[in-house]
């Protein structure tokens, strides 16, 4: 059917909108097609790579209670080479740390928090390692170095621990003084809960005289 003359002046307007513009529309429509595209293939990655990492660290955990260290280090350097950016690799770096150190194999323990302090996926996981580390540091009697890790900003629930562990290493240097007070500041920020945490700081305290 022939189009009257005000259909035929709409159509040539549309002809000459899409001329303009057709273009501009097309390659929006493609773009956002492919980001979608590249959205879900990044959504699948990341599952899966969650899914690699979660299964090198059931490995790693099976490894650690089985006493096996070679098995240990294999899914342990896997998942910091490979899923480094996962809480999985924080995680098992964290327990090859504790493995290490019940074995008095500080080197190895030592270079596992250290991993973890830098490259922790969140602020607790950084927090944790620090705290383990300057204990391992204790353990060394590389005092200052404790004394370090210690003084550095951590978040407040760990203000007790921190506080605790600062008091150990200041025995250590025999400085009884900031020692106590660093007790004291264990034992105000660590509230009323965790009474064993409390209980074992207060007799700390106690052999320093209060």
């Amino acid at each position: 059917m022939a189009l009257d003359l005000e259909e035929q002046e709409q159509v040539a307007e549309l002809q000459a909108w899409w001329k303009q513009y057709g273009s501009l529309i097309t390659a929006a429509i493609t773009a956002a097609a492919v980001a979608f595209a590249a959205w879900q293939g990044w959504r699948w990655y990341e599952r899966s790579q969650a899914a690699q990492a979660g299964a090198l660290f059931d490995t790693l955990s099976r490894a650690a209670q089985a006493g096996d260290a070679k098995a240990l280090r294999d899914a342990g350097g896997a998942l910091l080479e490979n899923h480094s950016r996962t809480l999985y690799a924080s995680m098992g770096a964290l327990a090859a740390a504790r493995f290490h150190f019940d074995r008095n194999d500080l080197k190895s323990a030592k270079a596992q928090l250290q991993w973890v302090s830098e490259n922790g996926r969140t602020d607790e996981f950084r927090d944790i390692a620090r705290l383990r580390l300057a204990a391992v540091l204790l353990d060394e009697k590389a005092h200052d170095e404790a004394l370090k890790l210690l003084d550095e900003k951590h978040g407040a629930a760990f203000d007790a621990e921190y506080a605790a562990l600062k008091g150990d290493v200041l025995v250590a240097k025999n400085q009884a003084e900031p020692a106590r007070a660093a007790y004291r500041l264990a034992l105000e920020k660590s509230g009323s809960g965790n009474n064993a945490f409390r209980e074992s700081v207060r007799m700390r305290l106690e052999a320093l005289g209060g």
